[in-house]
């Protein structure tokens, strides 16, 4: 069984709803919970969902080196801090840890034993359905994260598997495949050509 698996994808394509319905399924693997600058969201809980803290303690956490990667992504910085790994894996536990690709490319230069995995939409449509549907961030804030989205999924070569989130429940059987060893998922039938378009300036 692997060890540490790396999730990432754009914003809206499902990767934490995987994620948690991965972690009812399969036994011994735990989410590791990022820290976080920005605010909760609705029905966020802090230790659950993200450590929610001040740019302050985060930036002192990041001097004294407690975090593996951090980034910051649309204005608010995102860390993944060691003791939380460490505690995982001392509990038996396999990692799954939910970042962006910039976060993906540090801990794999320092983890290199860890799978990751880029989930895609099924289409540009779809994913601008899904941010839209969520009904948590004001208009504003979901054209700035369609126009990163396309940056973010160009990045998708870069790792060991690609599941396309066309159908919940079979991409969720890739991903048992590929966290259990024992498989690897569908071909990707998404046309990424037109995925991969860059965004029209609409100013």
């Amino acid at each position: 069984m692997v060890k540490l698996l790396i999730f990432s994808a754009a914003s809206g394509t499902g990767k934490t709803s995987l994620a948690h319905e991965l972690m009812k399924r399969v036994r011994d693997l735990a989410f590791s919970v990022s820290h976080t600058t920005r605010a909760p969201r609705p029905g966020e809980t802090h230790g659950v969902h993200y450590y929610f803290v001040s740019p302050e303690e985060f930036e002192s956490m990041a001097v004294r080196g407690e975090f593996i990667e951090h980034a910051q992504v649309f204005g608010n910085r995102y860390g993944t801090a060691r003791r939380t790994v460490n505690d995982l894996l001392k509990a038996g536990k396999s990692v799954i840890f939910d970042i962006d690709w910039q976060g993906a490319r540090a801990i794999k230069s320092k983890m290199p034993e860890v799978v990751s995995v880029f989930i895609l939409p099924p289409s540009r449509a779809a994913l601008a359905e899904r941010l839209q549907n969520r009904r948590q961030d004001a208009p504003e804030v979901i054209a700035r994260r369609m126009a990163a989205a396309v940056s973010e999924m160009s990045h998708y070569k870069e790792f060991d598997h690609v599941v396309v989130n066309d159908d919940f429940d079979a991409a969720l059987a890739d991903l048992e495949a590929i966290v259990s060893g024992n498989g690897r998922p569908r071909p990707v039938s998404v046309d990424t050509a037109t995925l991969l378009q860059p965004v029209e300036n609409s100013s």
